[in-house]
């Protein structure tokens, strides 16, 4: 079956590099934004998981790694053009169902999906991360070759760590670290949306520092931030506990569970060259992280529950 899909991903990518796009049609973005939003419409068992890893391979390598993955019980395949029939001759019916995907275009009534299709949680994720880099591209940054602001030019940059006035200019951020050559792509900030619903958590969040991406956290180098503060380089991690109203014990075990999260973000932080803030509502928990690491920047927000 697996020589069967290779062959058929090399005669479809003979047919696809002969393919012209149909005039007055509007080329995609980039490759792999096309792939996503193809594979969309279809089917996967895995939550579009093998899609969103593939998804900058041409679009049949794509298939011949994540064919088995797509839920088959809810395709049917029609091979409407007559293209395939070399191609799966001799073969099991994977192999025509493989070819017809695979196609450069998908001709209607080629592949026809049984009941709605809700789009893969992975392939949305990912897609909703694309168009929120490409709607800020200043915060993006650059893959490869551009140059790091020199220490001194970093150091003259102050974070602000309240919000502006309300009727301010914005201030554009300043790029993230660029990726190096290690392949180390997670230092660019990507939005991604608030891991929990706590409504005044997440409103505290996208007010106070105040968050660039509103209504979402960040994830950089691959730990999940509550904010990104607008115009300079400071990530937030977010309390809105009641923590005034716990009795002494449950406080002590709060600020143990606290301080192996807030490890885990400052080291993140700086291993980016991120600055990196924590925001509780009250007095009393600001000091109860301070007593247990003096080196902790902290921040009374007084967001209330």
């Amino acid at each position: 079956m697996t020589s069967t899909i290779r062959a058929c991903a090399t005669l479809i990518l003979f047919i696809t590099a002969c393919a012209t796009t149909p005039g007055g049609s509007t080329p995609p973005r980039t490759p792999r934004i096309a792939n996503l939003q193809r594979a969309a419409s279809l089917p996967w068992k895995d939550g579009g998981h093998c899609v969103v890893r593939e998804a900058s391979q041409p679009w049949p390598m794509l298939v011949e790694q994540c064919y088995q993955a797509l839920d088959h019980e809810r395709l049917e395949f029609h091979d409407t053009t007559g293209r395939c029939a070399v191609a799966s001759a001799g073969a099991a019916a994977v192999g025509l169902g493989f070819c017809v995907l695979a196609a450069p275009e998908i001709v209607v009534g080629a592949v026809i999906v049984l009941g709605v299709v809700v789009v893969a949680v992975a392939i949305k994720e990912e897609m909703d991360a694309y168009e929120l880099r490409h709607a800020y591209p200043e915060e993006a940054g650059t893959s490869r070759g551009t140059k790091v602001a020199s220490r001194e030019a970093e150091a003259q940059r102050k974070p602000k760590l309240k919000p502006e006035p309300a009727g301010q200019d914005w201030q554009p951020p300043v790029p993230p670290v660029p990726v190096d050559r290690t392949g180390r792509a997670s230092c660019e900030p990507v939005p991604v949306p608030h891991a929990g619903k706590d409504d005044p958590h997440n409103e505290c969040a996208d007010r106070f520092p105040p968050n660039r991406y509103p209504g979402m956290d960040v994830l950089v180098d691959g730990v999940r931030f509550d904010a990104l503060q607008v115009g300079v380089r400071v990530l937030w991690e977010i309390k809105t506990h009641q923590f005034d109203t716990y009795p002494d014990f449950i406080r002590r075990r709060e600020i143990e569970k606290e301080l192996e999260q807030i490890q885990r973000e400052r080291t993140a932080a700086a291993a980016c060259g991120y600055d990196f803030v924590i925001g509780v509502s009250t007095e009393a928990h600001k000091d109860a992280l301070i007593e247990a690491d003096f080196s902790l920047n902290v921040v009374v927000t007084e967001c209330k529950r």
